[in-house]
């Protein structure tokens, strides 16, 4: 069974995740950033989830802001709490800490992959901290970028463009690194049919997760007039816990940092004379979705 840290901003998406991670690999921990909305709000989500879940996960709070500028939030997505409207879980439970670099560092083991499905800036401070870190872990597989069509902007995907410099000091890290990005992400659709299964099912993850779905749904109509949803973050999980679904590439990817139409782009070399020269990440570009959707649902019921 993998071994995984989570570094992550729950976000509708973050929380099928992990609780897809706790049903197939073991969670040492939990680390949180600020993205799809403020790390309080994001520390508060994932403290749910392991309270939904009644497992002993620790969460370890995170950067507030990125390395440069101020905090980029997703409200139209995610809702001012990165919940939206579901149903709060009721508990106790606090963060173990706010320091998730140094959890970061302290937790580094050659079996262990950090899953970052946020901003990457947790992980920056911990490359820049200590540069060693990342050939004292397994690897990172992110969800991020993409190598087609954004959604912050027309190139650049909400993860890497809420903090561009922190993705471009881990795409140049030498760490191993799979990105599983929009290109591959959008492949995996949620929808009414997937809501109505969950609510057949009596178990509290089950109810949770049809709640996330239609709260989603229902903010997908306004988005893009339809009700369903890309399942992003289940991706970056399902690459290191069932990598047989997807399809991967070595590719030569950096992060475009000043370009006024395409800052936060993650721009990939996709000659084909190139593709291996320089390959510093594991490109995903196809997922077996209908098996795919089936691992997820199993998690969830």
């Amino acid at each position: 069974m993998p071994r995984l840290i989570v570094d992550c901003d729950p976000g509708h998406d973050d929380a099928i995740a992990l609780i897809l991670a706790h049903r197939h690999a073991e969670v040492v921990g939990i680390t949180s950033v600020s993205g799809n909305a403020p790390l309080e709000a994001t520390t508060a989500n994932a403290l749910l989830v392991t309270a939904l879940l009644d497992v002993d996960t620790q969460v370890h709070a995170g950067a507030v802001k990125p390395l440069v500028g101020e905090p980029l939030h997703a409200a139209v997505v995610h809702g001012v709490t990165g919940l939206g409207e579901v149903e709060r879980v009721e508990h106790s439970r606090v963060p173990a800490s706010d320091d998730a670099v140094g959890f970061l560092l302290d937790a580094a083991a050659p079996d262990i992959t950090v899953v970052a499905i946020g901003p990457l800036t947790n992980l920056a401070l911990a490359i820049e901290r200590d540069a060693d870190w990342v050939s004292r872990i397994a690897g990172i597989s992110i969800m991020g970028g993409s190598a087609g069509v954004g959604n912050a902007t027309r190139v650049a995907e909400f993860n890497i463009f809420a903090d561009p410099e922190a993705a471009a000091v881990v795409f140049r890290s030498g760490v191993r690194l799979t990105m599983c990005g929009l290109n591959l992400t959008h492949q995996l659709q949620t929808d009414d049919g997937v809501t109505e299964r969950l609510r057949r099912v009596d178990r509290p993850t089950a109810r949770f997760a049809a709640q996330i779905f239609d709260d989603l749904h229902g903010r997908m109509v306004t988005l893009l007039g339809r009700r369903s949803a890309a399942l992003h973050d289940p991706c970056a999980v399902l690459a290191v816990t069932h990598p047989h679904l997807l399809t991967i590439e070595p590719r030569a990817v950096d992060v475009e940092l000043a370009g006024s139409l395409t800052r936060g782009m993650t721009v990939v070399d996709e000659r084909i004379s190139r593709r291996r020269d320089d390959a510093n990440a594991e490109v995903a570009y196809r997922i077996d979705a209908p098996a795919a959707m089936e691992v997820v649902l199993d998690s969830l019921m």
